[in-house]
């Protein structure tokens, strides 16, 4: 069924870019790039951008000496964006990306080594094969659509007074549609926002099909039943999808160190990383449905330019990836000792891996909607909101502490489909009795103190270094900006009695030097954490209960392996007692899960954050859960 643009809603199109590096560009500063800045930047402004993809042409001479490289005539490289709204490309936040301060140096100077042509094409028509087509940046489609998919483009110039209506006809569209895969054809011209110098229109035709290895003969095809239109055709091109953008960066194979210009995203290479481990890392951010900002690092290892990549360096990285979600009142810096351990594990350094950390709602100053109370199912939510921005099909397993640890466990609960194995560390499967009373006690003890600080949003305080005392970049362009305020903080009182509360009393007698400035560090993070988001944040706390769903849990995978487990430090009060209970209620109503309960660890010596006390035995235990090896 063919469909065209209506005149009373807001004017659908296109983003329509070709690309051909010029001899001097790397290939892989020209995908670091893409990849991680322009693309994303693009992305973000979801309002009205609601995809981008890049495609790489099939039609190109690959006997040649060229080997299948593009030219200045004949790019080798499309990249599309779909528009629900082309007047939002005159608007500030589009406007900000395309010059300074918006538009970084790095993007001046690479761009200024591509032969670019970039197109704004308005929506004319289309038409949809119901039972084949898909968006390809759906969830639900990660696996199936990352790479293949086949597009034909094909343009033609034509005078302002041409009945654009006429220039396709109907058997032309039959003709397309027999072919094999075909999802669908839409056609597009010149955008009334940028109309050609010359007074003409140029019209382009786009053809898409499933994966298919006869891409040159659907190519060939195309050629010959559009040749056949009385519509003065000239170019007719080929293209397979090989990336597909979610609204975040997450291109490990970074080339240079960069900073954004707004400093809320960074990119660090892998000869950057301390202990000289091959770990490269981005730091960035998503933006939840309710508005709230989720800052996060990215890091994975073993990413080699020359070799793990295709010959375009743009090879998806699917490596298994590790989600580590921290408790309330810290940030995810709480697991930077483990994953030192994590790294150096000999199984994790021969393979390549990813792991995920993010500062939840409670911490920053941008924590969403004020009139959506936070959950715990919401924070479930952003767990997949994070998956789904990074393009992340499952979790090879999602690992949390304290209020991460009930979070890791509804994510899996809720989202199996997203999540292979998880580990519940210090946590409760039900809100304990009183947990209300006592949280708004500390609360009032930190109400009490009335500490103010300067925080940096969204960071907070134990952002980067560059983002400690960042220039206040103002709100004009609409887009998220680090910026600092002055705000009530939670405190030293309630900071102290925290740390007594979460470290074994032996933690404080320990004479190692590093366990000493970390249980200092966890205090700062304590005593500079925003006051008015830990009392929003921690009623996620309050009345919680998840029992149900874990009896119904379905504890093994398809090979019998565990995919459940629970970690808890010795010296947590009640905790150890009750979460091997819970260990052995997990799947306890499911069928045929009888036989034995979900692992269950006991970390001797440490309390409420045994990963911060006992790296090195946490790590142990993570990488052998996750490789079916723990019992």
């Amino acid at each position: 069924m063919a469909t065209t643009s209506s005149s009373t809603s807001p004017t659908r199109g296109l983003l329509f870019v070709t690309m051909q590096p010029k001899p001097s560009l790397s290939p892989a500063l020209f995908h670091d790039w893409y990849n991680n800045e322009h693309g994303p930047n693009r992305t973000r402004l979801s309002s009205f951008i609601q995809n981008g993809f890049r495609y790489r042409a099939t039609d190109l001479d690959s006997s040649s000496s060229s080997q299948g490289k593009g030219t200045q005539s004949k790019p080798k490289y499309l990249a599309i964006y779909d528009v629900s709204d082309m007047s939002q490309f005159n608007d500030a936040p589009y406007q900000y990306l395309r010059a300074p301060p918006g538009k970084s140096q790095r993007e001046i100077d690479v761009m200024a080594q591509i032969w670019v042509d970039r197109l704004l094409l308005d929506f004319v028509g289309e038409k949809v094969n119901e039972q084949t087509f898909v968006k390809l940046e759906s969830p639900e489609h990660f696996d199936a659509n990352a790479k293949g998919n086949v597009l034909t483009t094909t343009r033609v110039l034509v005078s302002a007074d041409t009945a654009i209506s006429q220039l396709i006809s109907t058997s032309a569209l039959d003709k397309i549609a027999q072919l094999p895969g075909w999802r669908r054809t839409s056609w597009f011209k010149t955008s009334y926002l940028e109309p050609r110098q010359d007074g003409q229109i140029e019209l382009v035709l786009i053809n898409e099909f499933a994966p298919s290895p006869t891409v040159k003969d659907i190519h060939s095809e195309i050629s010959s039943i559009l040749q056949q239109q009385p519509s003065g055709i000239t170019i007719t091109r080929s293209y397979e999808l090989f990336y597909t953008f979610g609204t975040a960066p997450r291109h490990l194979a970074i080339v240079q160190p960069w900073t954004s210009p707004d400093k809320l995203t960074k990119t660090i290479p892998a000869q950057s990383h301390p202990q000289g481990l091959s770990v490269s890392a981005i730091e960035s951010y998503i933006t939840t449905p309710d508005g709230a900002i989720l800052p996060f690092r990215l890091e994975g290892n073993n990413i080699n330019l020359s070799v793990e990549h295709d010959i375009d360096g743009t090879a998806i990285d699917t490596s298994p990836v590790l989600v580590l979600i921290n408790s309330v009142l810290v940030t995810y810096g709480i697991w930077d000792r483990f994953l030192q351990s994590f790294w150096q594990r000999p199984e994790i350094r021969n393979r390549k891996f990813r792991v995920l950390r993010f500062l939840s709602r409670g911490r920053t100053l941008v924590s969403g909607d004020k009139n959506i109370p936070v959950t715990v199912d919401l924070l479930a939510k952003d767990v997949i909101c994070l998956l789904d921005a990074l393009r992340i099909p499952r979790a090879a397993g999602v690992v949390g502490v304290s209020m991460g640890g009930v979070t890791a466990l509804a994510t899996a609960l809720k989202y199996p489909e997203r999540v292979d194995r998880f580990i519940a560390c210090d946590t409760s499967g039900k809100s304990p009795n009183g947990n209300k009373q006592t949280w708004e006690e500390r609360v009032a003890v930190a109400e009490k103190e009335g500490k103010r600080g300067t925080l940096i949003a969204p960071w907070g305080s134990e952002g980067l270094p560059e983002r400690e005392h960042p220039q206040d970049a103002g709100n004009e362009s609409g887009t998220t900006q680090v910026h600092s305020l002055e705000t009530q903080v939670v405190g030293d009182t309630l900071a102290e009695l925290t740390v007594r509360r979460w470290f074994a009393e032996s933690s404080f007698s320990d004479t190692d030097p590093d366990l000493v400035s970390e249980i200092a560090r966890v205090k700062n993070m304590v005593a500079t954490n925003s006051l008015p988001e830990f009392r929003r944040g921690v009623a996620a706390l309050f009345g919680y209960d998840y029992m149900d769903l874990v009896k119904k849990y379905n504890k093994h995978d398809d090979w019998g392996v565990k995919k459940g487990a629970f970690l808890v430090g010795a010296k947590d009060g009640v905790l150890p007692k009750s979460m091997e209970a819970l260990a052995g209620q997990l799947g306890s109503e499911a069928e045929s899960n009888h036989e034995s309960k979900a692992l269950f660890k006991v970390i001797q010596d440490a309390g409420h954050l045994p990963m911060v006390e006992k790296p090195e035995e946490v790590a142990d235990f993570v990488v052998d859960f996750l490789l079916g090896k723990a019992t």
